[in-house]
């Protein structure tokens, strides 16, 4: 991405200014209007007096205590660098690449977004570029965000994550896996499975289910665990599914047990009391504070995390009973 900064101050522009000020001061009917307010004090650690404005826009559904990590962080960040936030998703693809062209149309001064389906985002984020709006990527689109002309991504390498999990299981002695796929077509969840597969050398197989709808999702997990008595292990791709999970293994009377990726504060309960056995914490916090503070730089300093060439990775970290009181404080705070 080559959008360029807005010019900032500097010490010479700053001298520049005196200079004109003075000037001015020797002649009548003169005006002087500057870009920036703030001295070096002010940028390094606070945003300039006018305030800029950015989109976050995701994919995320409703009622997904995931997003409300993002936005969490996303609207720590904010606050602490004087930013306008806005918040917006859709899980239909279709729906949020309008959400980045409203973004555009609002005419912001930087756009955060998900690429959990690329190709369907691709028009949209080259319309922001057009536009002359920088645009950074969060969560899902590891492999593509570069391609889709995005100046920075920040998030977890999710096909190093699931090869991670796929050792673990190993080391657990699993024999057969069940990854638990809850959105056709995403990439990252895709990723997540790919990658299990790769290295545990039992059986690993996906179910398809229909993630918004949780008594589907128990439905056809209890029914799949009922058939096929030889799966001792589930893998859910997020931390409610890993609760229901834990409900359909008790119906279909399995001996299996759970794993996940992703957090919330209820999975943490979870894990502390040996009814999940481990999760996958990719920092979703972290993922929407880097992202507003990363654009905020770059308006400001620019600055680009990873130079433009690398991810900026939050996970994968695991939480086990060893850890996760340490991690059920900061849960509880609404942060993990």
């Amino acid at each position: 991405m080559n959008t360029p900064p807005p010019p900032h101050a500097s010490p010479g522009f700053a001298r520049l200014v005196a200079l004109a000020a003075a000037a001015c001061l020797l002649m009548t009917g003169c005006s002087l209007s500057v870009g920036s307010s703030g001295s070096d004090a002010d940028a390094a650690g606070k945003a300039d007096s006018t305030r800029m404005k950015v989109a976050l826009v995701t994919h995320g559904g409703r009622g997904d205590a995931f997003w409300d990590l993002v936005r969490k962080g996303a609207e720590a960040a904010a606050a602490k660098d004087g930013v306008d936030l806005t918040y917006a998703n859709d899980s239909d693809p279709a729906g949020q690449a309008e959400l980045v062209r409203d973004a555009v149309r609002d005419k912001v001064d930087g756009i955060a977004v998900t690429l959990a389906k690329p190709e369907a985002m691709r028009a949209a984020v080259s319309g922001a570029r057009t536009a002359g709006i920088p645009v950074v990527g969060i969560n899902s689109g590891i492999d593509a965000w570069q391609s889709a002309g995005l100046l920075e991504y920040f998030g977890q390498d999710e096909s190093v994550a699931g090869r991670a999990v796929g050792d673990k299981l190993d080391d657990l002695k699993v024999r057969h896996a069940l990854c638990v796929i809850h959105e056709r077509g995403n990439v990252a969840l895709e990723a997540r499975c790919a990658g299990v597969k790769k290295t545990f050398s039992g059986q690993t197989e996906m179910l398809y289910v229909e993630g918004t709808d949780t008594d589907a999702v128990n439905t056809a997990l209890t029914a799949k665990l009922r058939q096929d008595t030889s799966i001792d292990e589930v893998v859910t791709l997020g931390a409610q599914f890993a609760l229901t999970a834990v409900a359909s293994v008790k119906e279909a009377g399995s001996k299996a047990h759970v794993a996940t990726f992703d957090l919330n504060k209820d999975l943490v309960k979870a894990v502390r009391d040996g009814t999940v056995q481990f999760a996958v914490d990719q920092q979703p916090y972290l993922q929407g504070y880097l992202a507003v503070d990363a654009l905020w730089l770059y308006r400001t300093n620019g600055n680009i995390s990873g130079g433009g060439v690398a991810p900026v990775l939050t996970g994968p970290a695991f939480v086990t009973r060893t850890n996760v009181a340490t991690v059920a404080k900061l849960a509880a705070a609404g942060t993990r």
